[in-house]
């Protein structure tokens, strides 16, 4: 398989801005109803750049045991990364269908995580049977389109459950409510794309970037003991 360029737009200082101000505007949204604006201070690149981003915030049992707790973004960037930030985090809060609305009690439960995403890129010109073999786990995440439907999965997913290509393209299907095998139809799109993550170690606390090649590396190795 060849090389990929790692999408990397920003710094850890930058994504660490962005963990703060996620947990701020939704601290701030609960308590009071009222989403913050963006700040004046905010990194240049945040307001200029349009990429896709996503929320995510997880219940924290301790290291390494974490339970999904809502999770809503913007595959296609519609504004400034700030702003979108903003709306993402209040939205996986509180409008995420699967949940009731995060309570203010609970914020010192949960962490953060935010995901930029790169631009979208369609798949096409190969056999829909050849998708598996230009993406690649741990470093891209996925979208599928057909009429109405669609439906993403985060590049994170797949190295959380341990699945191959073959049953990520599946599982995106049925995020769409498609068949898992409608990847292999050719009215079907299929996209790829990458993310730089960033998310806090415990509530509140220190913010990393997560190198997904690795997380896949060592839960394999766990596997297999």
């Amino acid at each position: 398989m060849e090389v990929v360029e790692r999408f990397k737009p920003y710094t850890l200082e930058e994504g660490e801005y962005l963990v703060k101000l996620a947990r701020r505007a939704v601290k701030e949204y609960i308590k009071r109803g009222k989403l913050i604006s963006p700040p004046l201070d905010a990194p240049e690149k945040l307001i200029k750049d349009t990429y896709g981003i996503f929320t995510t915030i997880e219940k924290y049992y301790g290291p390494g045991r974490l339970e999904l707790r809502g999770c809503i973004g913007y595959p296609r960037g519609y504004v400034n990364v700030l702003t979108a930030l903003l709306n993402s985090a209040v939205a996986a809060a509180i409008e995420d269908p699967r949940f009731p609305p995060l309570g203010v009690e609970e914020l010192e439960t949960v962490v953060f995580e935010v995901s930029i995403l790169s631009p979208m890129e369609l798949i096409k010109g190969i056999s829909p049977r050849d998708y598996p073999k230009v993406i690649k786990v741990g470093i891209h995440g996925l979208m599928v389109e057909s009429g109405p439907f669609s439906g993403l999965l985060l590049p994170q997913v797949p190295v959380d459950y341990l699945w191959d290509e073959e049953e990520f393209l599946s599982q995106t299907c049925m995020k769409a409510f498609l068949p898992p095998d409608a990847w292999l139809d050719e009215r079907v799109k299929v996209y790829k794309f990458q993310a730089q993550i960033f998310h806090e170690v415990s509530p509140g606390g220190k913010v990393e970037e997560r190198d997904l090649l690795m997380e896949l590396e060592s839960k394999r190795r766990k596997a297999l003991h």
